[in-house]
């Protein structure tokens, strides 16, 4: 669609957020289209069950990446976050922005996870291994039944450089795929946006990864990622914008997050309303996430995406129903944001079309608010997060005080007190020290 389809299709009269979205303001919007969970569930073309092969399937490499990655051997080869509550930072939200925060806020730290420390080390990690899985398995090296510590013998390493891993990443999905696919023994290549930061390349490189670099964004970074796995058969295309693999991956975050919340005695039902908030990129990340918990949640939990002003896809394509036949430029967004991770003009579709029954709406946040939450974080919590991981902390802030349509219509207005917070902290462990003081020094001016 070019970009005169485009505005004569979209009713501005009828669309008056997208005004404000050209203006690069920030907006809560919320979904026309969300369903009862239960109908929504029914109709999806994913299920529970998909999400229950990819836990288990987790838990089969679990001995793998125990042995190979030694700090995850305190959890037994399990990849999983802190979920760590945030008093000072509820406090300092409320009164920074003059708006009392009703129930608990806690942070979900996908920023610590291991390996490669951001949310992708989830959906990312998860395809590569059901890749090596599907290799290993076809050529008789490997039954499910076997301890999958074997893999990282030399005998496998040497079995998997005879094929190769391609994608297109921002920053935080290349370095999970190049990390993981590395360790195993493929030969590996990240293509990267201009967005990416050079300490994540700088950091492939070290790890054997071949990383090619372009001047333009995401899309292209993807197509040519795309282009080269159509030119080789030995290459696997990770397909950041159409992975059901992905999604999966990071859809088995939600029964661990329901374990999570009963170790902290922290209840979910009609009665005690759970909120997520979730940045967004592309979607594959937060659609996951989002997806899974309403399995596990049904309509007591409310899921909420987070994106830049100057990035964001996910919300214009949900609000015009384009999906992704729309990209932020259309509209004369820039696609230029210090979140890197967010730094996606054009959503994926396949996520889009999947979540839209279950997600509860979105909000955009500007690049000074976002430097200025992460050192708050700092201050309050002394929890050092990256720029864009920080796109889901105003949510709670916008739901109680623009979304009182949506808590009244939901019946959770007179719930707010039970109610609990989580905010999805995406990236940011990995960060060099000189970077993060950098990101601390722009939130203090």
């Amino acid at each position: 669609m070019n970009n005169r389809e485009i505005s004569k299709s979209l009713d501005i009269e009828k669309l008056p957020l997208i005004k404000k979205l050209k203006s690069l303001d920030e907006i809560f919007w919320v979904n026309p289209n969300l369903e009862n969970s239960k109908l929504a569930i029914e109709k999806s073309p994913l299920t529970a069950a998909d999400i229950k092969a990819a836990e288990e399937r987790l838990n089969r490499f679990a001995p793998y990446i125990s042995k190979v990655f030694p700090e995850t051997r305190a959890a037994n080869g399990m990849i999983e976050s802190p979920l760590v509550r945030i008093p000072s930072m509820r406090k300092k939200l409320a009164l920074d922005n003059g708006q009392p925060l009703l129930g608990d806020l806690l942070l979900k730290c996908d920023s610590h996870l291991p390996i490669s420390g951001s949310i992708k080390a989830r959906g990312g990690i998860y395809e590569i291994l059901k890749h090596a899985e599907q290799l290993a398995l076809s050529h008789q090296m490997l039954t499910i039944q076997d301890d999958y510590s074997i893999l990282a013998s030399e005998k496998f390493r040497a079995f998997f450089s005879q094929y190769s891993i391609a994608v297109g990443s921002t920053g935080n999905l290349g370095l999970s795929i190049g990390i993981i696919s590395a360790k195993l023994g493929f030969k590996v290549t990240v293509h990267m946006s201009a967005d990416a930061k050079q300490w994540k390349k700088d950091l492939l490189r070290s790890k054997n990864v071949q990383v090619i670099e372009y001047d333009s964004d995401y899309s292209e970074a993807v197509t040519q990622g795309r282009i080269q796995a159509e030119a080789d058969p030995s290459c696997y295309f990770v397909d950041d914008e159409n992975s059901k693999d992905l999604f999966l991956g990071y859809a088995v975050a939600a029964s661990r997050l329901k374990h999570q919340l009963e170790q902290l005695e922290i209840v979910v039902d009609e009665n005690h309303p759970l909120f997520v908030y979730l940045p967004c990129g592309v979607g594959g990340g937060p659609g996951g996430v989002a997806f899974g918990l309403k399995q596990v949640f049904k309509d007591n939990v409310h899921c909420f995406f987070a994106e830049p002003t100057h990035s964001p896809c996910m919300v214009l394509g949900l609000m015009t129903g384009f999906h992704d036949q729309i990209s932020v430029q259309d509209i004369g967004i820039d696609n230029i944001t210090a979140a890197d991770g967010l730094a996606v003009g054009r959503p994926s579709g396949f996520v889009g079309k999947v979540i839209e029954p279950f997600l509860s709406g979105s909000f955009t946040i500007s690049d000074e608010n976002l430097y200025r939450l992460l050192k708050d974080l700092v201050d309050t919590e002394d929890i050092h997060l990256e720029p864009s991981a920080l796109a889901g902390m105003i949510g709670p802030v916008f739901l109680c005080r623009d979304g009182m349509d949506y808590l009244r219509n939901n019946k959770v207005l007179d719930k707010m007190s039970n109610a609990t917070h989580v905010v999805w902290a995406t990236g940011g462990s990995m960060v060099p020290e000189d970077m993060m003081a950098q990101y601390y020094q722009k939130g203090s001016n």
